[in-house]
């Protein structure tokens, strides 16, 4: 809706109404590619290795884990710390932004255990009303 300047009257604008939010495109264009949500839910448990990470996720890559990780530091989402050896070893955790993500996610989780059935991703019969 926009305020029309004169006499504050408000407008309606059908096509604004029919367009996504920004916002919401905005998150589903970094957290709704393929493996990005598991790292953010892997590192809601505290900073991992990125060996740890990866052992975590099945079926992820090294190279598209490192692409992902890079996608979230520079989204300000991961924070990427260098732990001083021997051996050097770098790890990831959550910066505050990514932290605030863990209530959504955990809703997400519990719609997904409620909505999309067991694991085979099927929503029971109940709620296909």
């Amino acid at each position: 809706m926009s305020e029309a300047c004169a006499g504050g009257a408000v407008t309606h604008e059908p096509q604004r109404c029919s367009t996504v939010d920004i916002g919401m495109t905005r998150v589903f264009g970094l957290l709704g590619k393929r493996w990005t949500g598991l790292i953010v839910s892997v590192l809601m448990s505290g900073p991992r290795h990125f060996a740890d990470l990866r052992r975590a996720i099945p079926g992820i890559s090294e190279r598209m884990l490192s692409d992902r990780l890079t996608e979230l530091g520079g989204a300000g989402l991961v924070v990427r710390q260098v732990d001083e050896g021997p051996p050097l070893r770098v790890s990831y955790r959550l910066s505050a932004a990514g932290a605030a993500l863990q209530p959504a996610l955990r809703e997400l989780g519990d719609w997904a255990g409620k909505y999309l059935g067991a694991e085979g991703g099927t929503c029971p019969e109940e709620f296909r009303k």
